[in-house]
């Protein structure tokens, strides 16, 4: 299916890539003159879309990030898919290694991953490129949902009440471009010990506190010290409360959505999503209070 592509006759090896939950077909590519690609594959119904995905990861490439790097865009299978080439980030995925690593080390590593977020979203947003609509709407939507489904908790009470009462607060900040899923299984450990940024099919325009949630969802497991870096680095280490506050009405939907959106994938996934709800009513005591209490400043005076 991309044997049409030009450049494949310079291809040695072509090997899937199962890891993510893209729906794109992913391959690691060798190349005759030793170079690595991710080549990913697409539906040719989503070709602007992905036009429109390439052009955002070349104005990424842009920032002087270690990323996976835009090298080639178009059309294979006789019509029927769309490409895209990009360079391969040689390592260990972020998410494996941190726990390993001393407390020190994570730390720094997640200021660095700070720093990256916050170059992403210095790049100056397209009039074109952002919504019309902001996500409250869709938000409230999805928490009806999981309010009105078969999977709810004890206690969701106040975490929806929280919701509620603070949806205003989102995309008060000026709208950015987002990674879109920014978190350690989306970034790889160098063998320099330095971070590179993969997969960035989820991007989008919107609010930039939006970024962080999957920090409570996915990071702590992995890694408490990273998380305060990547916070503490991204505002330089004078975090406003305004973020606080805002962030956690993102964790509490997310927290509780999440085990509705979990249905489709079997009770093995609802099961982890109420496990992760359970340590976020923990960590943000049943959301009377908006800063989690794994953050400290320990970790800067290490």
């Amino acid at each position: 299916m991309y044997f049409d592509i030009d450049s494949s006759i310079n291809w040695v090896s072509v090997e899937p890539v199962s890891k993510g939950w893209s729906s794109d077909k992913k391959y690691f590519v060798k190349t005759m003159t030793g170079e690595n690609l991710l080549l990913r594959l697409s539906d040719i119904e989503q070709y602007d879309a992905k036009k429109k995905e390439y052009e955002i990861i070349t104005k990424y490439s842009n920032l002087g990030i270690k990323m996976s790097l835009p090298v080639a865009f178009g059309v294979c299978n006789e019509g029927k898919n769309v490409y895209m080439l990009l360079t391969w980030i040689e390592g260990n995925d972020l998410e494996e290694v941190l726990p390993d690593l001393p407390e020190k080390e994570q730390y720094r590593l997640g200021r660095e991953a700070g720093i990256i977020l916050q170059k992403i979203h210095s790049i100056p947003v397209d009039e074109k490129d952002i919504p019309e609509n902001n996500k409250k709407a869709k938000k409230l939507m999805q928490l009806s949902r999981y309010e009105e489904s078969q999977v709810r908790i004890s206690g969701d009470e106040t975490a929806i009440k929280y919701v509620k009462d603070n949806i205003d607060l989102l995309w008060k900040e000026k709208p950015v471009y987002l990674h879109g899923d920014f978190h350690p299984g989306n970034l790889i450990y160098m063998k320099d010990g330095s971070i590179g940024v993969i997969d960035f099919n989820r991007w989008e325009v919107g609010d930039p506190y939006e970024e962080f949630y999957k920090l409570e969802s996915f990071g702590i497991e992995n890694s408490i010290p990273y998380c305060i870096g990547q916070i503490d680095a991204y505002f330089n280490d004078e975090v406003p409360k305004e973020f606080w506050v805002t962030l956690a009405v993102y964790v509490a939907h997310a927290s509780l959505y999440s085990i509705k959106w979990a249905e489709k994938f079997g009770q093995e996934e609802i099961a982890g999503m109420v496990k992760r709800c359970k340590m976020a009513f923990e960590d943000y005591d049943d959301f009377k209070r908006c800063i989690p209490k794994w953050y400290t400043d320990k970790f800067r005076k290490l």
